[in-house]
Parts: structure tokens; C-alpha cells; sequence
């Protein structure tokens, strides 16, 4: 299995639906009682792109990008339209919108993550394909030069510094990213007279731990 750094057609992912998963396994006591554990550390996302597709053009580009990526064998890039900037959906990224590490003059990398915050609870999510030429740096406040202070990583996320940030000092980022996905089904089943008539496909896409 290879990892195929191209992303799905943004005009097919447009209007698809999906979002978070998570896995909580539930036990009820005796008296009543819940407890409650996930085995994992972060969520999983599911898409399915068949209901944004309109057109027969749009089923053709579709099935070319599937068998390029030979069915589920490789993953790809995918741009979940409601959740692809450190910032909100409809701002602009800053370099002050995430904090990503904190300088003890040693470390160079910084691994690019997103944080979630609400009600006074966070959950951390690592960004692993920052979109190449939307990643903004700052340290202490200042807006750093890629290229000059700071190289990015755009396929695995890392940001390496020049020289290692001073003991204290905060790193942050700002970006635009990608989801890591592969076909969930080895087959696509389209009928023209069914999708003029409305019966879109359905076209399953999930997230990839890498």
C-alpha cells in the first residue's frame, strides 16, 4: 500500500456528506451504571462522495480517479470542506491561530496539530498533509519566513526550524490541510438511467492512520 500525495477532485467532495467518528464501548452495571472507554486516541472520518456528484462528466472523473488509485489500495488526499483551516471555515489562517511546541533550544521538528476546544475540554488532532504554500509560523508573536527560519514537511506535517526555538518559546501555526482517506469499498456500481432519474452511487471514503 502507497500513499499517492493528490487530491480527490474538490468539485466531487464539495456538497459530500460526513464528519468524526469515534468508538466508545459501553458497559451497563448491574445497578444501572455506566462505564465507558475508547480505545482510540482520536476520531476516525467518514465521507461519502456519491452524493456530490451531478453530472455523467462527474461519474467519469470519478471512476478514473478510483481505478488510478486501484480501488481501496491507496490512499489519498481529500478536502473536508467543513473542517480544512486551523481557523474557522469561513477565516483566514493566522499564524497565531494554533499552538504547535514550546522551544528548549534542542528541538527543531514540530509536528503541525489542530486543537479543539469546548466547555473547558480539549481534544488535540495531528495534522499530517498541510496544504503546500498555506503554512504560516510565528515564535513569541512574530510571523517567521519559510525557507529561512523554518522548512515544511507538506507530507508529513513537521516543521523544521533552522535552529531550535530559545527554552520557552511558543511555536505557533497557521494552515490549510488535507485529510488522509482511501476508498472503503473495492467497487463502484453506477447506473445511468438511475442517476439521470436522481439514484446517485454511493461512493464511501475513509481516514487512514498514518
Amino acid at each position: 500500500m502507497a500513499f499517492h500525495e493528490v487530491r480527490f477532485p474538490t468539485k466531487l467532495s464539495f456538497g459530500s456528506v460526513g464528519g468524526p467518528e469515534r468508538r466508545t464501548e459501553i458497559v451497563t452495571l448491574a445497578n444501572g451504571f455506566e462505564e465507558r472507554n475508547t480505545p482510540w486516541a482520536e476520531a476516525r472520518r467518514r465521507y461519502d462522495a456519491g452524493v456530490s456528484l451531478r453530472s455523467l462528466d462527474d461519474i467519469g472523473e470519478l471512476i478514473a480517479f478510483f481505478e488510478a488509485r486501484q480501488g481501496q489500495l491507496h490512499a489519498f488526499r481529500w478536502k473536508d470542506w467543513t473542517d480544512y483551516k486551523s481557523c474557522s471555515v469561513s477565516g483566514a489562517p493566522a499564524y497565531t491561530d494554533q499552538v504547535i511546541g514550546i522551544g528548549d533550544e534542542v528541538l527543531r521538528g514540530f509536528q503541525l496539530v489542530k486543537t479543539y476546544a469546548s466547555g473547558g475540554h480539549a481534544q488535540v488532532r495531528r495534522i499530517t498533509k498541510p496544504v503546500a504554500g498555506t503554512v504560516r509560523i510565528g515564535l513569541q508573536g512574530d510571523e517567521l519566513a519559510e525557507g529561512v527560519h523554518f522548512t515544511v514537511d507538506v507530507e508529513t506535517g513537521v516543521v523544521t526550524f533552522a535552529s531550535p526555538p530559545a527554552v520557552g518559546e511558543t511555536v505557533t501555526a497557521g494552515f490549510e490541510f488535507d485529510v488522509p482517506v482511501r476508498f472503503d469499498s473495492d467497487a463502484i456500481q453506477v447506473s445511468v438511467a438511475s442517476f439521470q432519474a436522481g439514484d446517485v452511487p454511493n461512493v464511501p471514503v475513509v481516514e487512514v492512520r498514518l
